[in-house]
């Protein structure tokens, strides 16, 4: 079997590597991939003209690449691609994909519509309203905090409809921070298009939650949305979640806060309407779904959807899935995922990331990346590669080997550690960081702690 993985990330990276364990696969693609999956085994990196698989000719090339090496399925990771109907121009080609088509990716692409979505099938969300004009979102913002001036208004959430790359998504605290967001979004153009309707969204307080799922959706059949573990992403820059928002500075799985009890009320308040709303709509949706989730106590609201596997989740979750992640994407555009046995390992896993020093603003790329191997391999850690490219090294005589990698992005790499529990496997995790090393670099230091 021939994989073709979509991608550059972490998350393609980690794809990539769980794709190459299954016996029944002979080689991994990945289009364009990163120096991580240069490196991996089975793993060969393709380059396409123009690069950007977002874009329709990089695509099509994409499909002639894919007919012409005798891929048997193609797994998208990021969401651009999604959104500009890849698996759409991948299916009319005839080839297999798992992913979904740009119709159904609007539940990611659009803030809109997928609210419209949750509100049609009674999905738990919290209350939001859109808005297409500037002025007609001020006012709202105005008698919104005006009516809380005494008793002090709770925070509020302003989402850019439309994909940002990670900066969308703004939590005002006051009433001058709410007017100059919604100003740089629909006046200034910071976002582009996609600021230019906004959804304003109740803050909701609790404890974020992640749930990755594989989905098997097409017209006029009993649908299936298989749930994985729970992971927990930090967002924020800095220790004590300070700072701005990045896109993603580590994850762990699963989340010990995230008992029984709350996960039986995701499935019936969340999981089961979405699957009902999927199969009302006669979508046609064969990929993976990603669930953001605030939970306080055992109830949970749906903060929003992504169309495809979170990063950096999957560089925690991937590691923790004991069964053929291949067999588990073929099952998925097969068609029989309501049959595929999912099992998951126990234990947890740690995965902080290192970061270009200034990111999540401008920073600087080409540093070299340097690993004292014989300490990261007393961890069992795992590295994941996202902004580094190939660059041959050699080693040093002080036992530190270089890696053959360089700076390429603001988030750099990740390490993924597996422990007993999580506390050992958070400690596995920066024990395996502290064998990393790149000029600048950059991490939180509290992934994972209670």
């Amino acid at each position: 079997m021939k994989v073709l993985v979509v991608g550059s990330g972490g998350r393609e990276h980690a794809m990539a590597w769980k794709l190459a364990q299954s016996n029944k696969v002979e080689r991994v693609y990945v289009a364009p991939g990163n120096g991580g999956t240069a490196g991996e085994a089975k793993c060969e990196n393709v380059e396409s003209p123009g690069g950007d698989p977002a874009k329709a000719e990089v695509q099509e090339a994409l499909a002639v690449f894919a007919k012409n090496a005798g891929v048997d399925l193609t797994v998208v990771g990021p969401e651009a691609p999604l959104a500009a109907d890849i698996a759409g121009r991948f299916r009319a080609a005839g080839l297999a994909v798992t992913g979904p088509g740009a119709a159904e990716a609007r539940l990611e692409s659009s803030k809109v519509y997928a609210k419209s979505f949750m509100e049609k099938y009674g999905i738990r969300a919290a209350r939001s309203a859109a808005f297409t004009g500037a002025a007609e979102a001020l006012a709202a913002v105005q008698s919104r905090f005006s009516a809380g001036a005494e008793t002090g208004a709770a925070p509020l959430v302003i989402k850019a409809d439309g994909l940002a790359a990670g900066k969308g998504v703004v939590i005002t605290a006051d009433q001058d921070e709410a007017e100059r967001t919604i100003r740089s979004f629909m006046e200034d153009g910071a976002l582009g298009e996609a600021g230019k309707t906004l959804v304003l969204e109740e803050y909701l307080e609790g404890r974020e939650i992640s749930v990755l799922a594989a989905v098997s959706v097409r017209p006029g059949q009993k649908g299936t949305i298989l749930p994985f573990v729970s992971a927990r992403d930090h967002k924020r820059r800095f220790d004590g979640d300070r700072g701005p928002n990045t896109g993603g500075m580590g994850a762990i799985a699963p989340v010990p806060d995230f008992n029984a009890a709350a996960q039986r009320d995701f499935e019936e308040a969340i999981l089961l309407p979405t699957l009902k709303g999927m199969e009302a709509e006669a979508f046609d949706y064969r990929g993976f779904i990603f669930f953001g989730l605030m939970a306080r106590g055992d109830t949970c609201h749906l903060l929003e959807y992504n169309v495809r596997l979170g990063d950096p989740e999957t560089q925690a979750v991937l590691p923790l899935m004991d069964a053929d992640f291949a067999g588990l994407c073929a099952a998925i555009e097969g068609g029989t995922l309501g049959d595929f046995s999912l099992a998951w390992k126990t234990g947890a896993v740690c995965a902080p990331v290192a970061a270009a020093a200034g990111y999540p603003g401008a920073y600087r790329g080409g540093d070299r990346i340097s690993l004292d191997r014989r300490a990261f391999e007393k961890t069992g850690a795992i590295l994941f590669a996202a902004g580094a490219v190939r660059d041959g090294g050699a080693e040093t005589p002080g036992g530190e080997l270089e890696t053959g990698l360089r700076t390429a992005g603001g988030r750099v790499l990740a390490v993924s550690a597996w422990g007993v529990n999580g506390t050992e496997a958070r400690q596995k995790a920066y024990q395996a960081l502290q064998a990393v090393s790149f000029e600048g670099m950059a991490y939180r230091s509290d992934i994972g702690a209670a």
